[in-house]
C-alpha cells in the first residue's frame, strides 16, 4: 500500500520499528551526499530532486526496502558492487535491510551527483 505521508519524517515514523534505523541511516546519507537537492515525498516514497527532476528515492515496501537511482547508467556502472542483490534497471531491493552497504550506496549517490545523465 502506498504511503499517504506528506513528509519524509512522517513516512519514516510510520515504518516498523525494526526498519526505522535503516531508513534513518539511508535518509541521512542522502541528505549528506545530495546536499542542495530538494527532499520530499513523491509517488508515496521519499525522494530527492534537483532542478525539479527526481533523481533518487527510497521506499519502505512490504517485503523490502527499495532504493531508486533514476539515472540508470549509474546503477549499471556499479553492478559489480551490487552482486548478490536484487537489482532492477534503476532499483536496488533489500529484503534484508542489514545487507544495505552504506559505503556502496554512498558511491552510487556520489556518482548520481556527478552524472550528467538525464533521470528516467
Amino acid at each position: 500500500m502506498q504511503s499517504k505521508a506528506s513528509t519524509v519524517d512522517a513516512y519514516i515514523e510510520e515504518a516498523d520499528e525494526t526498519r526505522k534505523p535503516y531508513l534513518i541511516a539511508l535518509r541521512d546519507l542522502c541528505r549528506e551526499v545530495l546536499a542542495g537537492y530538494d527532499e520530499g515525498m513523491a509517488y508515496g516514497m521519499a525522494g530527492y530532486s534537483k532542478n525539479g527532476a527526481e533523481e533518487v528515492g527510497f521506499a519502505n515496501q512490504k517485503q523490502y526496502i527499495s532504493v531508486y537511482f533514476l539515472k540508470a547508467e549509474v546503477v549499471k556502472q556499479n553492478l559489480p558492487l551490487l552482486r548478490g542483490l536484487n537489482v532492477g534497471k534503476s532499483c536496488i531491493r533489500y529484503p534484508n535491510p542489514k545487507k544495505m552497504d552504506l559505503t556502496v550506496l554512498r558511491k552510487i549517490l556520489e556518482d548520481t551527483l556527478h552524472s550528467d545523465e538525464t533521470p528516467c
